[in-house]
């Protein structure tokens, strides 16, 4: 999310730990924004894509569906373990390997799109936009995207953000304002502004699957115990039997930006 602090005050993320709700649980955003992508050109039958931070790979899959030659890379080997299942389960051809955003170990200018969603507040900047130029074949792009509850438009939204805050006061996730900058002011030096796009959608969701996806936010699966994050999803649990029904929608706002290095 745009101007969220990527790191909780002494508590270090492990993704790995996230993986099983990640693939059983996490949704990737809906076909309206790989819709809006296509009409921009990304994500076309043949087109070489990279995906930074794939985690399971809920981009490249997707992209692979579509017919694009796709490689995912993450530093979480359980994220990238997942990606693999997930993808063989339904036969995509789209490869996954563990490597950080800095350092992908792929080949120069091999890739026309390298796409990074939810994720590049984690990286190093500068060294991951080393990268994205020494990967990007000539006139190729960088997609930077996000798929994000609104907590302050969302009240159910907000009664979760608030149980997470009471287990995990140091989670620096909460209360995001939704505001989306025109540029990423860490790309204004080295990229031109080619497309942006935001938009909400109301995302649905079971009380399972909203407990699944809260899991596997960083500031309760990444980061607690195994025992607290069984508290903390009982408690939850309550909670949505008391303020929702069975199923129901949660507001996200979905943006994207399509940079070309200068």
């Amino acid at each position: 999310m745009h101007g969220i602090n990527p790191l909780d005050r002494g508590r270090p993320a492990d993704w790995s730990r996230t993986s099983s709700d990640y693939a059983t649980h996490r949704p990737g955003p809906p076909a309206s924004f790989f819709d809006r992508l296509s009409a921009l050109g990304i994500g076309l039958r043949g087109q070489r894509i990279l995906d930074l931070g794939t985690g399971t790979g809920l981009l490249a899959r997707q992209f692979s569906r579509q017919g694009a030659r796709v490689v995912g890379v993450d530093i979480a080997e359980g994220q990238v373990e997942a990606a693999r299942r997930l993808a063989a389960e339904e036969k995509l051809d789209a490869v996954f390997a563990v490597a950080p955003a800095e350092d992908t170990r792929q080949p120069a200018g091999a890739f026309e799109a390298v796409t990074a969603s939810q994720c590049w507040l984690y990286f190093d900047a500068p060294r991951a936009i080393a990268e994205v130029r020494r990967l990007l074949a000539p006139g190729g792009v960088l997609v930077t995207a996000h798929f994000s509850w609104l907590p302050r438009l969302d009240p159910l939204a907000r009664r979760s953000e608030e149980l997470v805050l009471s287990f995990n006061p140091d989670w620096g996730g909460a209360d995001w304002a939704g505001v989306i900058p025109p540029m990423p002011k860490w790309a204004e030096a080295d990229f031109n502004l080619t497309a942006m796009f935001w938009y909400d959608e109301d995302i649905p969701f079971t009380a399972e699957a909203w407990r699944g996806r809260i899991r596997a936010c960083r500031g309760i699966g990444a980061t607690l115990s195994d025992g607290e994050v069984r508290r903390f999803d009982a408690a939850h649990a309550a909670l949505l039997q008391e303020i929702a029904g069975p199923s129901f929608t949660i507001r996200h706002r979905i943006d994207a930006h399509i940079l070309q290095p200068k």
